[in-house]
């Protein structure tokens, strides 16, 4: 049964609220009850709509936790709960606050750039101690993730997309082996059939507990890390969240020509992620170069960064023809396509409102009709994590904070709205 928008603003509102723990948002009780980076990033959206103040202290949270290198992980322990694995001490964080030794997909300046734009003079007292820190980051992305120029991933965890078909062949190299007795926590609060296989997740801790040996020394981490691929989420998002910083930087009267630099080496970067014989963009193990062969809902970020290629768009027709809610996180023609194991089929909101936002900048057809589709997917289903992107039946965790802030920032007809009225204002 379909909810009215108003009664669901009220809903993404009150879950934003319960997530809430002061200064940063979890992504959902018992499941994920830390600060994760790019939920965090996407919780700044949904509280802008409502609470400018809010968002930036969202970013600023983050921000918190960054490392001397320049790195931003992918989760911050601000506080001790015995119920989540693998905790800090598996991790064995370096930085300021006790944290995972990956980064995530860095959509963060994006999101800044759209938290800035509801209040420009608010926008450019809080962003401006953030700007060196975000450009700190992104060199941090381009000083130890670059192959050719595509951004790499040195975990699953580090690209969002745990458990993705992508992954499988790299992940096939890892013995885990003396990797120890553990116990999963996420199986006790989402059926299993929803979540990575154990198989999986004994090479996940198996290269977490590496990186804690090697103390995530980078340069040794190069060397020694068997997992290293180059991923289009990656690439795609660091390149348009350059883009976005590059904007930002101009608005503060900032020298942005090493982010004009790193611009162009990133898009000679996703060229090298194209699969001639796939047809489309796909991830590649920078280890052996071979092809994943995957066609992910990654691959359709390439509007959203910018990049508008042949082909592409004939692609995601054949995807969008095979199911009924948006872009499924996997190619559901191939034999590997499970609709509800996490990236391995479902579909994200996250990932809808990425793909749609670059194809209606760029004029590309299609993105409205995902937009809706995400909002009756919302308006039917609910907030949970992620959905089955044949029968919409939700799956993964519920009342989820990403799911929400998306709502209320892009999907919720009443953001359409107070986009399409500024969007006019602007051109008045």
């Amino acid at each position: 049964m379909m909810v009215s928008e108003h009664k669901l603003d009220a809903a993404a509102k009150a879950i934003l609220k319960t997530n809430d723990k002061g200064r940063y948002t979890i992504p959902t009780s018992g499941l994920y009850p830390y600060q994760w980076n790019w939920d965090s990033a996407f919780a700044a959206m949904g509280f802008a709509q409502y609470d400018v103040d809010r968002a930036w202290t969202e970013l600023e949270t983050l921000f918190l936790g960054q490392w001397q290198n320049g790195m931003v992980p992918h989760i911050l322990f601000h506080t001790v709960d015995a119920g989540y694995f693998p905790g800090p001490d598996v991790w064995g964080g370096t930085g300021p606050i006790p944290s995972s030794g990956i980064s995530q997909p860095p959509v963060a300046a994006t999101m800044a750039r759209l938290v800035f734009d509801k209040d420009p003079v608010v926008g450019k007292q809080r962003f401006e101690p953030l700007f060196d820190k975000f450009v700190a980051w992104h060199q941090w992305f381009m000083d130890w993730r670059l192959d050719n120029g595509a951004v790499c991933i040195t975990h699953p965890w580090e690209a969002g997309r745990d458990n993705a078909p992508d992954w499988d062949g790299a992940m096939a190299n890892i013995d885990p082996s003396g990797v120890g007795e553990y116990t999963r926590r996420d199986t006790s609060h989402v059926d299993g059939a929803m979540r990575p296989t154990k198989d999986d997740y004994d090479r996940y801790i198996w290269i977490v507990q590496l990186g804690n040996r090697l103390k995530w020394n980078e340069a040794e981490l190069l060397e020694q890390n068997p997992f290293r691929v180059a991923d289009p989420t990656m690439t795609f998002i660091l390149l348009r969240a350059q883009r976005d910083l590059r904007e930002l930087g101009l608005l503060l009267g900032r020298d942005v020509s090493v982010i004009d630099t790193h611009i162009a080496i990133l898009e000679a970067g996703v060229k090298t992620l194209w699969n001639d014989a796939l047809g489309c963009y796909d991830s590649r193990d920078a280890k052996t170069g071979e092809w994943a062969n995957s066609i992910s809902n990654a691959s359709f970020l390439c509007w959203y960064a910018g990049v508008d290629t042949p082909g592409m768009i004939e692609t995601l027709e054949k995807i969008l023809s095979s199911v009924e809610y948006g872009v499924p996180s996997f190619n559901p023609n191939d034999a590997k396509f499970d609709a509800k194991r996490y990236w391995r089929g479902p579909v994200w909101a996250i990932m809808n409102m990425l793909i749609s936002k670059g194809m209606a900048e760029m004029g590309v057809p299609h993105g409205e009709q995902i937009r809706e589709a995400t909002q009756s997917l919302i308006s039917e289903q609910g907030f949970a994590e992620y959905f089955d992107p044949t029968d919409g039946s939700p799956a993964g965790g519920g009342t989820f904070t990403w799911t929400a802030a998306i709502w209320l920032g892009w999907a919720s007809p009443n953001a359409v709205h107070a986009a399409s009225v500024g969007q006019q204002q602007s051109a008045s």
